[in-house]
């Protein structure tokens, strides 16, 4: 008979907890999941101790509010808009309500996505559990705030 290590489901929960088998590819929408958006390129990943070469100047704010690995995706709609999507994993829910709450709300509405959002017109942010989720298009359209939306809910289905 073989006998298990005792430790093997502590293990397992730690590396799932501390977001190391995440896997970015099952976390962001592929192309012709939401109508209208195509993934650009495969997603890239950001481990908290490199994460000022993609947040020149707003890093340390995610260091020390816990985030342990920030992944990003590039997003094209109907080629004419195009929008990045940034999924921060936080070592714990608190860390993505600080984050949250650290924003400004000038100018956004409130947003039922996740636990909380923010609506900005051609970006969004919102948190679920230890997630912190930011999409930003880079051109106005008249339905870009909707279209974002439906992204967002696509990704928030995916941290579930």
């Amino acid at each position: 008979m073989r006998r298990r290590n005792p430790f093997a489901a502590l293990i397992a929960v730690c590396a799932v907890s501390c977001g190391s088998r995440l896997d970015p590819n099952q976390l962001f929408p592929k192309t012709g999941d939401v109508p209208g958006w195509s993934q650009k390129g495969a997603p890239r990943t950001f481990e908290a101790a490199v994460l000022w070469r993609y947040l020149d100047g707003d890093a340390e704010r995610y260091v020390q509010a816990g985030v342990v690995r920030t992944f990003t995706a590039d997003y094209r709609h109907t080629d004419q808009i195009e929008a990045v999507a940034d999924i921060h994993v936080m070592r714990n829910a608190a860390g993505a309500r600080r984050i949250l709450e650290s924003e400004s709300a000038d100018g956004s509405q409130p947003l039922s996505l996740g636990d909380a959002g923010r609506h900005y017109g051609s970006s969004l942010i919102f948190r679920r559990g230890r997630y912190f989720v930011r999409l930003v298009a880079y051109q106005e359209a008249p339905q870009m705030p909707q279209d974002l939306v439906d992204l967002g809910r696509a990704i928030e289905a995916r941290l579930r």
